[in-house]
């Protein structure tokens, strides 16, 4: 919907079930809706991406009950060179053909929200010369911090998982505690530790505790991996405040947004006013600095969907986007929500993170509406 017609106009649009603000430069072309545009016309459309791929699998897939079928879904890479990209609004949609780099069917995923400039061709191919994102939303100035102090991020502990590593755990522990390094310089880094977040994965599959008689000893043993949760939980509620949100595979809902785990997992670490069980995604602020996250499933299915792009870049992408999750519900299982989508970026946090990744790295990004 055009709100006015100034040199930076902005337009808020409906596009299928995502909420965009984007700000618009002077285009001198008339800015249209797909069944407006005319052949050997230059003119802008606003739209939402729909990546036509070949190698997708049917939504039918994600309810197969074969265990190792999903697994192997989950890790495989669907892209291949017959994708294309197409631009859909309220009434139509079109073929894209672009010439920018920028746009390529490789480095997008369907549902990011675009402005695009360009020509229909008589084969009805729309040729995109410019193009225009969302853009990086507006941010709150942060704080002016005295002294240092940190946010520690933890995910993929895997305590169900016959794998996990016990030692690293207990060493996590002990440093967030203060019980690690006799130096001093470790202990004050402990010490200026003000929050733990557990981004999603604490637990993992308990696939075999469904499965147990209720009635036999194999459900005690079973049950070990939830008490060593909450014990370790509850260690470190007493040291420093303690979020933890759910993972693809704890014990929680699937869609998104996941709601927090349950308190009976917790019976030891609930008690405490520093234990926080949060949904995922999670937002909060600490010392005016805004801080959101995710469990990583917004940037796993986006791997997917996606080649040569980084996962540090995706995630970054979703900020030039405004969407934190745009792929939902297409291939990522979200609520249906029918008002407004609460995946939309209104404003910029000033520390952006996802869990459960297969390394750790970080990335600044910088734009106009940053101050």
């Amino acid at each position: 919907h055009n709100t006015g017609h100034t040199s930076s106009t902005i337009w808020q649009r409906h596009c299928t079930t995502q909420v965009v603000h984007v700000m618009f430069t002077p285009l001198c072309c008339a800015v249209v809706k797909i069944l407006g545009v005319g052949e050997d016309q230059e003119v802008a459309v606003i739209g939402t991406l729909y990546k036509d791929m070949k190698l997708k699998p049917s939504i039918l897939d994600e309810y197969a009950k074969d265990p190792g079928l999903k697994q192997a879904l989950g890790g495989t890479n669907l892209c291949s060179p017959n994708d294309s990209l197409v631009l859909e609004d309220e009434g139509a949609r079109m073929t894209l053909r672009s010439e920018c780099p920028e746009l390529q069917a490789d480095s997008i995923v369907t549902g990011a929200v675009i402005a695009v400039r360009g020509r229909a061709e008589p084969g009805g191919d729309f040729v995109v010369t410019h193009i225009l994102w969302p853009g990086l939303p507006p941010q709150l100035e942060g704080p002016v911090q005295q002294e240092d102090s940190y946010v520690a991020l933890v995910s993929g502990l895997q305590l169900a998982d016959g794998k996990a590593d016990l030692m690293k755990v207990e060493l996590l522990v002990d440093f967030l505690t203060g019980n690690l390094g006799a130096a001093p310089v470790q202990q004050q880094l402990a010490a200026k530790v003000v929050q733990l977040v557990v981004a999603g994965g604490s637990l993992g599959q308990l696939e075999v505790l469904a499965a147990a008689n209720p009635y036999s000893r194999q459900q005690t043993t079973c049950m070990e991996p939830v008490r060593d949760m909450d014990l370790i939980m509850t260690e470190l509620s007493a040291a420093l405040p303690v979020d933890i949100m759910p993972g693809p595979d704890d014990p929680a809902n699937v869609s998104l947004p996941q709601q927090p785990l349950h308190q009976c997992l917790f019976p030891g670490a609930a008690p405490y006013s520093s234990f926080r069980r949060v949904t995922n995604p999670h937002q909060f602020e600490l010392g005016g600095v805004l801080l959101l996250g995710t469990s990583g499933q917004n940037v796993d299915d986006m791997a997917k969907y996606t080649k040569g792009c980084s996962r540090l870049d995706l995630l970054a992408s979703c900020l030039s986007w405004r969407h934190l999750c745009p792929t939902a519900p297409d291939t990522l299982t979200c609520y249906p929500f029918s008002g407004d989508d609460p995946f939309v970026l209104e404003q910029c946090p000033h520390i952006m993170f996802a869990g459960n990744q297969p390394e750790f790295n970080t990335k600044l990004l910088q734009g106009g509406y940053i101050r």
